[in-house]
């Protein structure tokens, strides 16, 4: 028996002439255009490095005017979700990543799929038959036993663990009668194997034995990597492909030009240069980025947790309300490192604009920082016109908050309330995400109207009387100057400094200040010591909600 006629004893069902080649055949695209994918699993967690990574992805590929597709890796059937792709795309469209091909919610899209890997057995077992003829693949029929035996010898001989040459009988099949009639009476008899590379890597190499291959890699530059020496499993004994060969053999079909992954995947670098080699295939440039880390209470960085930091999973940015624009805009100061100062530079631009560039990505660890996320949300939601904003609530209750529903009752209303300040000389950047926003404009609604700060020490006596003031010498009409000029009598009337200053400088003269007497007008009008100017709020709320919240803080105060 020969190789070729081994593969037949195995694939007996693929014909060996089907030209994937042209049915798969070279993108017509302008030259630099690149081709990139998404390939997540649908395991039902779907994460900041998975938008992390799309949004390379993304840039790369339609800055070049290129392609940007989306494939789901589901050859790990153990870690399938239920309704996990259906995640996956929605969670990514929220955050305005747009494949141009690929898997979508209703059906496949592009003349390169099918784009699920569970899909494309006959051609993974064509490839593996393919090797399999060529010498270059065995079927293993190692046991688990077996392989903790010659792990055991191994580690008693101190050398790498693994199995290669000159560790499983079934690797030199067609030099040994014997096991060549074995390997054939297991295959007849249906008895479970797996398929492995046949490396021709050398084993426990040491120093200049060490065969080394140069790599390009599209963030790291020329990396100097180890040929791989071990028999890698190709195909599992359930026949279903592992991630490496069908990577391999689904980026080449698929005409994949750059694969963006994380560092993680460094050390397989070695087998994928083999796999590749072997198939025939040209590599694709591989972008390896860095690990998204964190500062620890240690003060330490450390990679972000599933189970430590809720902020990986991108639910949590859904959730609290986070808006797309923020998101994507604070991922691009963490993946260029230009990209603030030229933000600074075109304050206005769209983001689109910025040219975006993988030889700008860092190449040790990424540090997220929520609070600097929400430092970029401030800024980014000033250039979001209010009427948006409001939408962007509006959707976002009904998916996550319906508690709010009153609020979108006047929209119109809503909008005068969240473009309070912002267009102020030194505009107000109040707006961060929804349930923060849902808090900080709470006052504004009856329903969630409450009072949550302390009166100041100094006018806590004297609240009523300041309230009972200001109500009688109220007028909605007022200018902001003439309304604050009467909250300064009313502060001289009952022996408060007109300005703080004065206060300051002989405190014994005077009950307290303006400022005191204002706070606790504010707190009856607000609920808060801190906010936006009373006497915008007050034009937003109507006369008729000014007069009813003194009135109750009047009452309440008897």
């Amino acid at each position: 028996m020969n190789s070729i006629e081994l593969s037949e004893l195995i694939y007996p069902e693929i014909a060996n002439d089907t030209d994937y080649e042209a049915m798969y055949p070279h993108r017509d695209l302008a030259e630099g255009a690149k081709v990139t994918r998404l390939g997540p699993s649908p395991t039902g967690f779907i994460h900041l490095g998975n938008l992390y990574g799309a949004f390379v992805d993304e840039r790369l590929a339609h800055q070049s005017n290129g392609v940007f597709f989306l494939r789901i890796e589901d050859t790990d059937d153990k870690r399938y979700v239920e309704n996990a792709v259906e995640t996956i795309i929605s969670s990514l469209a929220f955050f305005g990543i747009e494949f141009d091909e690929g898997v979508t919610e209703h059906g496949d899209i592009g003349k390169y799929g099918d784009y699920t890997q569970s899909h494309r057995g006959d051609i993974y077992r064509f490839y593996a038959k393919k090797l399999i003829a060529e010498g270059k693949a065995y079927p293993c029929f190692l046991t688990e036993d077996e392989i903790s035996t010659i792990r055991e010898q191994q580690e008693q001989q101190k050398l790498a663990p693994g199995v290669y040459a000159g560790w499983s009988k079934y690797r030199d099949w067609h030099k040994d009668p014997e096991i060549e009639q074995i390997v054939a009476q297991h295959i007849e008899a249906g008895d479970p194997f797996v398929i492995r590379l046949r490396s021709d890597g050398v084993p426990n190499a040491v120093g200049d034995e060490i065969k080394r291959n140069k790599v390009t890699d599209g963030i790291r530059g020329t990396l100097d990597v180890p040929e791989n020496f071990q028999d890698i499993v190709i195909v599992k004994t359930t026949g279903i492909p592992t991630y490496h060969f069908a990577h391999a053999v689904d980026d080449h079909l698929m005409r994949t030009t750059h694969v963006v992954r994380g560092e993680e995947w460094l050390p397989s670098l070695p087998i994928h240069v083999e796999l590749f080699d072997k198939l025939r295939f040209e590599l694709p440039v591989y972008c390896h980025t860095a690990q998204l880390m964190k500062l620890g209470e240690d003060g330490n960085k450390r990679k972000l947790s599933k189970r430590k930091d809720p902020e990986l999973s991108l639910g949590y940015y859904r959730d609290q309300g986070y808006h797309p624009a923020a998101v994507r805009e604070y991922l691009l100061t963490i993946l260029n490192s230009n990209y603030e100062e030229w933000r600074m530079e075109n304050p206005e631009a769209d983001i689109d604009e910025f040219k975006f560039t993988a030889e700008k990505m860092s190449n040790s660890g990424a540090l997220f920082d929520l609070d600097k996320l929400n430092d970029v949300s401030k800024d980014t939601m000033l250039h979001i016109p209010a009427a948006e904003i409001a939408e962007f609530l509006k959707s976002w209750s009904g998916e996550f908050a319906p508690e709010y529903e009153y609020v979108f009752e006047d929209m119109n209303l809503l909008t005068r309330i969240l473009d309070l300040g912002r267009g102020d000389k030194k505009p107000r950047k109040d707006l961060v995400y929804a349930r923060q926003i849902m808090d900080f404009i709470s006052y504004f609604y009856d329903k969630s109207f409450k009072v949550v700060d302390e009166l100041p020490a100094e006018a806590a006596a004297d609240q009523r009387a300041i309230l009972e003031a200001y109500l009688s010498t109220y007028d909605h009409s007022d200018s902001q100057e003439d309304w604050f000029n009467k909250i300064r009598a009313i502060a001289t009337d009952l022996g408060y400094a007109a300005k703080p200053k004065d206060y300051k400088k002989t405190p014994d003269d005077y009950k307290g200040h303006v400022g005191h007497v204002s706070t606790v007008i504010r707190l009856a009008i607000v609920g808060r010591a801190q906010s936006p100017d009373v006497w915008a709020i007050q034009q937003i709320m109507g006369e008729e909600m000014v007069r009813s919240r003194i009135n109750r803080q009047i009452e309440g105060g008897k």
